[in-house]
């Protein structure tokens, strides 16, 4: 049966079944998963894998998909086995969390079983025993030598990127992972730059499916999703405990995320002046640099205000100009200012196409990328400039931003244009802040 279920008719359908085909149904999870809550046939190397990593956002639905996995060990259902797996083991943080979430939690193992089916908690020798006799063993990080001794043939590891002990615990795991012909581990972990959580995202037997919070938005509460993002979105937090992106600062770079972040408003106040910086790509051909369009502004005090990044790639002279010229009318900008290392007096002969009116000056870099940016980058660190907003592809690249560039090795467009109007509103010879209109 194709796996797609609409909203608003589940209720119809199971009420023309008998049922216990209804109740089949119900609790096939193949038919309810996502695809990103079923496990991959190889990982990366293209070979069967050992670990199976889920990065989630919260309420992505990451502990649903690992409590359906250990069932289908456990009863021997495919695609999870072939046969049933008899020892297996559940790693969390603490007890208290395999036991409240991983087995007894809303979406834990005994709630993810039918009757018949499910197996029985022993609580005081912290296992699972299922009428099959499949045991599932529980264990806390906060004790990994409690891992020396038992092996397992599979083992669900939950949250693992908020283990304190996580690289002790993981490894006295691994030499427990003995039994039966394929032993293999499944991690949902809510993503956090730790060494660990980057050692199995860089190794080719990992398997990686990644879920957004918003994609189980129908199993969460009315209006929980538009409140955190309009609170979140866009933010280190909100990409980190939402989109589950591995977010983290690069060494040597010019701005951190700690910054990035102090530097956040809500919204700006008046201003005294706005420009929008344009960094012109030299070709508009697929793949090629974007066009860098960051619009900012300076408040009578001589804070820096960011205001908006509608940067886009693959744009045509005559479409980049349109977007640079829409954005300096939307904020009611003084002046766009771009740079014509590029495009020289094309630059502004294309901005004049679109509106003659609209005062351009025309910047050249006589430095490279890192020079010009340093000084920008040490108005941040006084608490001099603020971002109205998330931009969280402007920030990507400040935060990627070294003395070799980014670590793609692609041009920093984005940034470019940053860098340019900062340096018009605080840097440059017609830096002062005045009034509006005088």
């Amino acid at each position: 049966m194709t796996r797609c279920v609409q909203t608003g008719r589940t209720d119809a359908l199971l009420a023309l079944l008998t049922e216990p085909v209804a109740h089949g149904l119900l609790t096939d999870w193949e038919i309810w998963a996502r695809d990103d809550q079923l496990p991959p046939e190889t990982a990366a190397n293209g070979k069967p894998w050992s670990t199976w990593l889920v990065l989630g956002g919260r309420g992505a639905g990451k502990t649903r998909a690992g409590a359906e996995w250990v069932r289908g060990l456990a009863l021997g259902r495919p695609p999870f086995a072939e046969r049933p797996v008899g020892r297996i083991a559940l790693v969390a943080e603490t007890m208290a969390d395999v036991r409240e979430v991983m087995v007894e939690g809303v979406s834990g193992l005994l709630a993810v079983h039918g009757n018949g089916e499910r197996p029985h908690w022993e609580a005081t020798r912290r296992r699972l025993v299922w009428p099959n006799g499949a045991v599932a063993q529980g264990f806390s990080a906060e004790d990994p030598e409690s891992l020396r001794g038992p092996q397992f043939e599979a083992a669900w590891l939950d949250e693992l990127a908020k283990w304190r002990r996580a690289d002790a615990t993981f490894d006295m795991l691994q030499f427990g992972l003995r039994l039966g012909t394929r032993p293999r581990q499944m991690v949902t972990t809510t993503p956090r730059p730790t060494t660990l959580l980057k050692r199995l995202l860089a190794d080719p037997a990992t398997a990686v499916t990644r879920a957004r919070t918003a994609e189980n938005a129908r199993h969460l509460a009315p209006g929980f999703i538009d409140a955190v993002i309009a609170r979140y979105g866009g933010t280190r937090l909100g990409r980190q405990e939402l989109d589950g992106e591995l977010i983290e600062d690069r060494p040597g770079a010019l701005w951190s995320r700690a910054a990035v972040e102090a530097a956040r408003e809500a919204e700006a106040p008046p201003l005294a002046r706005v420009v929008v910086g344009v960094d012109p790509p030299a070709s508009s051909r697929s793949g090629a640099d974007a066009c860098g369009l960051i619009c900012a502004g300076i408040d009578g005090g001589g804070l820096i205000h960011v205001l908006a990044d509608e940067s886009a790639a693959g744009l045509r002279p005559a479409l980049w100009a349109a977007r640079a010229v829409a954005l300096f009318k939307r904020f009611e900008a003084d002046r766009i200012v771009a740079e014509v290392n590029q495009g020289g007096e094309m630059v502004r002969a294309v901005l004049a196409e679109v509106d003659p009116s609209v005062p351009v000056d025309m910047v050249r870099a006589t430095r490279g990328k890192f020079l010009r940016a340093e000084p920008v980058a040490a108005l941040y660190e006084q608490g001099r400039v603020r971002h109205a907003g998330a931009f969280p592809e402007l920030e990507d690249e400040m935060c990627d931003f070294s003395s070799d560039g980014l670590s793609s090795g692609r041009s920093p467009d984005r940034l470019d244009a940053l860098v340019w109007a900062v340096t018009a509103l605080a840097l440059g010879e017609k830096a002062r802040p005045r009034v509006r209109g005088l």
